[in-house]
C-alpha cells in the first residue's frame, strides 16, 4: 500500500471509531435495573440504590481532576435546583482515585446542593459497568431502572426533556 492509501485507511478507521463511540455515548440503555450499591455520603450517612425508588435520580461519576466534570457541574447544579421539588434527586459519585480531601473541598467550595459520595474502593464504579471514563452519568427512573447513560457531558436540553418525561410517569 502507498503511504497515501495507508493514511486514508487509518483516517477512515478513526472516523468509523469516532462514530461508533458517538453512538455508544448517546444510546439509551433500555430499562435495566440499577445495580445494587451502597453509597457513603460526605456527611457520613449512607444511601442505597433501593433508596432511589420513587424519584428520578441522576447518578454522576466524576473526579475533581476531570476538566469536563468540573465544567459540567454548574449545569448539574442548575438541573438539580430546577427539578428537586418535583421528585428529582442527584448523586455525584467521586471516583476511587480522587483524594477525599479534594472531593470535600470541591463540594464545600462550590456549595453542591445534592448528595456527594466517594467510591473509596472502586466497587461502585465496577458495579455500574466498570466505569473508567469521567464524567459518566446515568438517569434512573422512579422504578429504579437505568433509562439513559451518557459518557461525557450530557446535552442538558435533551436531559431536561427526559427528566420532564420521567417525572410525569407514575
Amino acid at each position: 500500500m502507498s503511504r497515501k492509501t495507508t493514511t486514508t485507511v487509518f483516517t477512515a478507521l478513526a472516523i468509523a471509531a469516532a462514530l461508533g463511540i458517538g453512538a455508544f455515548v448517546y444510546q439509551g440503555t433500555g430499562k435495566a435495573a440499577a445495580p445494587e450499591s451502597r453509597f457513603v455520603l460526605l456527611n457520613g450517612s449512607t444511601q442505597t440504590t433501593a433508596d432511589m425508588k420513587g424519584k428520578v435520580t441522576l447518578v454522576n461519576f466524576w473526579a475533581t481532576s476531570c476538566t469536563t466534570c468540573v465544567a459540567e457541574m454548574p449545569e448539574i447544579v442548575k438541573t438539580y435546583d430546577k427539578y428537586k421539588d418535583r421528585g428529582y434527586d442527584t448523586l455525584a459519585v467521586a471516583m476511587h482515585y480522587d483524594p477525599p480531601s479534594y472531593v470535600v473541598n470541591f463540594a464545600q467550595s462550590r456549595k453542591l446542593p445534592f448528595k456527594v459520595a466517594i467510591d473509596n474502593t472502586g466497587q461502585i464504579a465496577k458495579d455500574w459497568g466498570d466505569i473508567q471514563l469521567t464524567p459518566t452519568t446515568f438517569v434512573v427512573n422512579k422504578q429504579g431502572q437505568v433509562v439513559k447513560r451518557y459518557v461525557g457531558a450530557p446535552n442538558f436540553d435533551e436531559l431536561h426533556e427526559l427528566i420532564d418525561k420521567l417525572l410525569a410517569e407514575t
